[in-house]
């Protein structure tokens, strides 16, 4: 059973300062890493830390979270959890939090931005007159205002791209698998190939899924206008990159903006390949749909907020791979914290040794999920000690500690 204090944090992948800061400022001790470890230095560091915060290069594991399952919890300071295997997570009793909203605008920015910049052939233009070419000309060269946008994936990301494309003029058509309100005069379409057949400019914001693995392939990219343009900003696993490459060659896409590529380099050191490079109207940006000093200020503060939360009051509102309990602050008692196998009976296993102990509950909270239950009791401080012991010794408890 692990107590609190004193919970020693580790930050890795150069997370903003701002998420020491404020940990810190709530009495936990934290290290903060510029680099994003391999498996094996990860697992060596790991065992001094009760909490782990990574962004998107750092992968958890099965392997690396059956070593680690004295964990009691996983920030990912981005918006993607697929870095870790959330269901040994949520097996292990590890919730998992991430920051869902914090750069949604820093992405939908950077979108707009490339529509003009590929409609105004902006790169090209740019690249030449740094050679001393002077390329004037309007050939190819369109305003946006009165085209098509369309957007795959209408989430926190694909609704703020819509609304601000709406105020240049554009369109907005969408689709995503799950019903959605439009905002504004966004129009949604029960089809991709809707989408894709008829928009001018086509925007990915979609998670890294099986479903969404090669969503654009060579079929796809067939659909498109001969005129259009690709905005990939989602996941490096959704495009088929030599599809891509085949159609720009061809002349039957005008132009892509590609963010995120199925293999990236792990660190700014290493070299960046990809078949688009040198590619015609093509924009090519590592990876920093989300890298703004706002959004990374902002998730540094949303992910410190839910790891402090969860462990000084047991509150796991937005965790992605557990169920949600959003606690009120406990005074004058102890809080045990139980994470159990979801099986008929353990709560009245529970309650038993409670009674047995003659404990007076204060305050008691349920949820679950398939796989696990999350039990929160406040009890009278003299008994709480002896009742988490008993509760953890339960076959199937899977996680307990008191948070005083």
């Amino acid at each position: 059973m692990t107590n609190h204090p004193p919970v020693k944090i580790l930050l890795v992948e150069a997370i903003h300062e701002v998420a020491k800061e404020k940990l810190e400022s709530e009495g936990f001790q934290v290290t903060l890493l510029s680099h994003s470890p391999d498996e094996s230095e990860l697992i060596k560091l790991s065992k001094e830390f009760q909490v782990l915060g990574i962004r998107s290069k750092t992968n958890l594991t099965e392997y690396f979270l059956k070593l680690n399952n004295h964990l009691l919890a996983i920030g990912t300071f981005c918006i993607g959890t697929n870095q870790v295997d959330l269901e040994k997570s949520n097996h292990l009793g590890i919730p998992v939090f991430n920051a869902p909203y914090s750069n949604t605008r820093s992405v939908a920015e950077l979108v707009i931005s490339e529509i003009i910049a590929l409609s105004r052939q902006l790169g090209d233009r740019n690249s030449g007159a740094h050679k001393g070419e002077w390329i004037k000309s309007a050939v190819g060269s369109r305003e946006v205002r009165g085209k098509t946008l369309g957007i795959i994936g209408y989430g926190h990301i694909g609704s703020q791209l819509s609304v601000l494309a709406e105020s240049l003029g554009l369109r907005v058509i969408f689709f995503d698998v799950v019903k959605k309100l439009p905002l504004g005069n966004a129009i949604a379409m029960s089809t991709i190939e809707d989408v894709l057949s008829q928009a001018d400019f086509v925007s990915l914001h979609v998670p890294e899924t099986a479903q969404t693995k090669d969503m654009i392939g060579e079929r796809e990219l067939t659909l498109m206008k001969p005129s259009s343009y690709l905005i990939n900003a989602s996941r490096g696993t959704v495009v088929v990159i030599d599809a891509l490459v085949a159609k720009l060659k061809e002349k039957h896409i005008a132009g892509a903006a590609i963010d995120v590529f199925p293999l990236e380099p792990a660190s700014n050191k290493e070299k960046f390949q990809s078949p688009l490079q040198g590619m015609s109207n093509v924009i090519l940006t590592p990876h920093i749909g989300g890298s703004t000093e706002e959004a990374q200020y902002n998730i540094g503060v949303e992910v410190a907020i839910s790891l402090s939360q969860y462990i000084k009051n047991g509150s796991t509102t937005g965790a992605v791979n557990f169920p949600n309990v959003d606690l009120p602050v406990h005074k004058g008692c102890r809080r045990i914290l139980n994470v159990h196998k979801n099986e008929p009976g353990v709560l009245g296993e529970i309650n038993n040794i409670v009674s047995k102990n003659g404990a007076n509950i204060l305050g008691q909270y349920l949820a679950t999920d398939a796989s696990i239950g999350y039990m929160v009791m406040d009890l009278e401080k003299a008994e709480a000690t002896r009742v988490a012991t008993e509760i953890e010794k339960l076959n199937r408890s899977i996680k307990t500690r008191i948070v005083i």
